[in-house]
């Protein structure tokens, strides 16, 4: 219960500063002074090129990362032509089948220079394969590459669906992810442990915060079980979390979280290195948060919730365009959300001072509270097994599940109040411009996918995707024959198609034995 006044009786403790263990306070002792958050606009749509088209857009008016969205049959390891695929190719992201699509995607950007992110999971691998390959095209080795793939499954399986294997073949080839980049790509982060979607899922700003934490511990101690030493994997590590509309709590959220993982990696895991102490996050504003009634307001919500971000410490930040409630984002609105970022960081004073907020009877009481709060429940996972197995139970689903049902019952009763939903709506509906994506921009999609495969070379992709098939019956790293498979013209779906028959696919209605 928030009380009415704070004073130093609910904040006692004196944190150390920004750049010391724990890092409540940030991971760097100067905050933004030395440089700001990097600008990294979520974007894909339709096809390659117009998602190219795109990136250069907001390169030129001064992004400062590319953000990588994939269509939905691309998530889920299915090729454009798949029957499976028809209707949705192009329409959440961008459609991405093989080496062809990701030249055309990346067409132009020089990529030595450009850190980019890419939104993508059970098939993380294979587009970062991909990105790898293009790269080398430009002459670009993998040690020089920079940039994140989120590669988060269990998230998954909590709040999003898009999965194809069962969790533990899952959590295998993310291991391989991580020995891979460890031995090849060493700027790369291998996975952003998401909190993103949980959050959207409908679970509070403490749910987020342990049901993550908690899953990065999973995957460290798979990385640790299949013998990397934690210190050579975990400064690798990254995290993405959401950013909501409650300005104080996401500020204290975000602090708690460091606060938290340095005790897990030093205490838990024996992280000596302070890099893999430091919890280094990507955060998005609200996509829940976003209405389609009154949808100007959304750029209010979408400037609020980036201010908590970068008062929270972000590395790294998206702000949702105004439309999308409705639609993807237009360039207008994509611009729109650009230059809210751009304005907090030259107008606002946002990068003068690190953890401009610390000290705060109420910041310091709220992070401790979630603190506190995010410890009993990661307590909670561990005695239920852990991630994988509080997953497999569903009992992660469901507590997220109640919450979600609880926040919708107080907006149904008007105790919690959305501004043009619940209280202040007006009778007339401005009209928006949306963006709409071409129709047959689904065929043009096809047709490449398809011209790929009359044109490679069958004896070479047969080679490759026998290696696959190998690799993945086996305990050698899949990602090496993968690389090559996709070099000689063998596209995501197929090899995906390998894993599937390989590993099995994974059935949310199943209760494991």
């Amino acid at each position: 219960m928030t009380k009415p006044v704070y004073g130093p009786e609910d904040a006692p403790a004196v944190r150390p500063p920004p750049g010391e263990f724990p890092y409540t306070r940030g991971v760097r002792p100067e905050g933004y002074r030395g440089r700001p958050w990097t600008m990294r606009q979520y974007a894909g749509f339709s096809s390659a090129e117009h998602t190219n088209r795109r990136f250069r857009l907001l390169l030129d008016r001064g992004q400062t990362g590319l953000s990588v969205a994939f269509d939905l049959p691309t998530q889920l390891g299915l090729d454009s032509d798949n029957t499976l695929a028809l209707g949705e190719v192009g329409r959440t992201g961008v459609a991405i089948d093989s080496l062809d699509d990701m030249r055309l995607l990346l067409d132009g950007i020089p990529l030595r220079d450009v850190s980019t992110s890419m939104t993508i999971n059970a098939p993380a691998s294979l587009l970062l394969l991909l990105y790898e390959l293009v790269a080398e095209e430009q002459g670009v080795g993998p040690e020089a590459l920079s940039g994140t793939i989120q590669n988060d499954i269990l998230k998954e399986y909590i709040a999003r669906g898009n999965y194809i294997f069962p969790a533990r073949p899952s959590m295998r080839l993310t291991v391989d992810t991580f020995r891979y980049c460890t031995e090849r790509l060493p700027r790369w982060n291998t996975i952003s442990i998401s909190g993103y979607h949980i959050r959207e899922a409908g679970s509070t700003a403490a749910q987020e915060l342990a049901f993550t934490l908690a899953n990065g511990i999973a995957y460290v101690q798979a990385a640790v079980d299949a013998g990397l030493e934690v210190d050579a994997f975990a400064r690798r590590l990254s995290f993405f979390f959401n950013a909501h509309n409650d300005f104080f709590t996401e500020v204290a959220k975000f602090r708690a979280a460091r606060t938290l993982w340095a005790e897990i990696m030093r205490d838990r895991f024996g992280a000596r290195d302070p890099r893999s102490q430091m919890l280094r996050f990507h955060a998005q504003t609200g996509g829940s948060t976003l209405t389609a009634q009154q949808a100007e307001n959304n750029i209010v919500r979408v400037a609020v919730q980036a201010l908590s971000a970068v008062c929270g410490g972000a590395q790294s930040l998206h702000t949702n365009g105004y439309d999308e409630a409705l639609a993807l984002p237009t360039e207008r609105s994509a611009t729109i959300a650009l230059r809210t970022q751009q304005i907090l960081a030259t107008e606002a004073g946002a990068t003068a001072s690190a953890d401009p907020l610390g000290g705060s009877y109420y910041i310091e009481a709220l992070t401790d509270g979630l603190v506190g709060e995010g410890r009993e429940l990661i307590e909670e996972v561990d005695r239920l097994g852990g991630a994988v197995a509080a997953v497999e139970s569903g009992w992660v689903q469901e507590a997220i599940e109640q919450s979600a049902f609880e926040f919708h019952r107080r907006v149904q009763a008007g105790e919690d109040v959305i501004v043009g939903v619940n209280r202040y709506q007006s009778g007339e509906s401005e009209p928006i411009e949306l963006l709409r994506i071409e129709p047959d921009a689904e065929q043009r999609q096809v047709d490449r996918t398809m011209r790929v495969r009359a044109d490679r070379d069958p004896a070479a992709w047969q080679a490759a995707v026998a290696a696959v098939r190998g690799a993945a019956g086996s305990d050698a790293n899949v990602l090496p024959p993968m690389r090559e498979a996709l070099r000689v013209g063998a596209t995501v779906g197929e090899l995906c198609g390998v894993l599937r028959d390989a590993w099995g696919t994974y059935d949310a209605g199943r209760v494991p034995a």
